[in-house]
């Protein structure tokens, strides 16, 4: 019989909320294999996570697709609780069909209250069934279109199995700039998953954001307490601009040739194509981003208190 240490009894109870004893019990009858370990306390019904996270689903994956023309695209973020879950076959196969389903729906449409595609019911009907079966909530949390209205292309990325997805659009004045472009687009999407700019160009950022950024530059330089009174205003300014350029996609350097910036990049692969390509807004999610997860015990506290007892 394997021997079981704390980190693999940490590790588990990580992925499935369990409590020590039963997560140490899981791992001894699963003689140290953590799959099997994880299984046995899915089937014995001992993963805590809609009791103790309320049944907070964070985990799951962002999923892309784009159209045979590729003049539109849909980006799709299904969630559910833990990332065993988010491996089973049963639970892809549900987000291929809500990615299905996005393709055909009206923009802004919710896609719980859409037909299935290829069965029978909603997609709602068909979520709370998985639920039903899998034990953990599923949530299917938002959804977005890039669609074209002329020439051009519409590409993706998704990074880390589903961890971020991105969608990037690209006007061009024909089809063949378009695909001879292609290769630029696709690093462009990557840099959008990697350096996450908020902006696609300076004239998108709000005034409101930069007038919250220069607030928080004059409170550092307040702290720091080294630049005189009378010259902060000049160097707020600074600092305003260097963060928008750094907040912009096309201003910022490429992942790829950092001594050129996406822009430069971009009317490079233009002139080479011989024609003229204009980005358009991207879309990018990340999975899980802006839920709040409920604060359980924390291991140390839970070791001791096992422990005592």
């Amino acid at each position: 019989m394997a021997q079981v240490n704390m980190q693999q009894v940490k590790e588990l109870r990580d992925r499935t909320q369990a409590g020590l004893n039963d997560c140490k019990a899981a791992l001894t009858e699963a003689d140290g294999d953590m799959d099997k370990a994880v299984e046995v306390i899915l089937k014995k019904g001992l993963a805590k996570s809609a009791k103790r996270a309320g049944a907070v689903a964070a985990e799951g994956v962002v999923a892309t697709r784009v159209a045979g023309d590729r003049k539109s695209g849909v980006i799709v973020e299904v969630n559910i609780q833990t990332d065993f879950a988010a491996r089973n076959g049963d639970y892809l196969a549900f987000v291929d069909k809500v990615v299905e389903a996005a393709i055909g729906a009206k923009d802004g449409a919710d896609l719980l209250t859409l037909p299935y595609p290829g069965g029978s019911g909603t997609v709602e009907d068909n979520r709370a069934a998985l639920v039903g079966k899998l034990g953990e909530n599923i949530t299917v949390r938002r959804w977005q279109r890039v669609k074209l209205a002329g020439e051009g292309a519409v590409v993706s990325y998704v990074h880390m199995g589903g961890k971020i997805g991105v969608l990037l659009g690209a006007q061009a004045d024909s089809a063949v700039t378009a695909a001879k472009s292609a290769e630029f687009l696709e690093s462009a999407a990557m840099q959008v998953a990697a350096m996450a700019p908020p902006y696609l160009q300076a004239s998108d950022v709000p005034q409101a954001d930069k007038e919250a950024q220069a607030r928080i530059f004059a409170a550092q330089l307040e702290e720091e307490g080294k630049i005189p009174a009378e010259r902060r205003a000049q160097v707020i300014e600074g600092k305003v601009q260097k963060w928008v350029k750094e907040a912009c996609l096309l201003d910022q350097p490429s992942v790829i040739e950092p001594k050129k910036t996406v822009d430069q990049l971009r009317a490079e692969a233009a002139k080479a194509a011989g024609g003229s390509l204009t980005l358009l807004p991207f879309v990018r999610f990340e999975r899980g981003e802006g839920i709040e997860l409920p604060q359980g015990p924390d291991f140390a506290s839970e070791v001791a208190a096992m422990a005592k007892a």
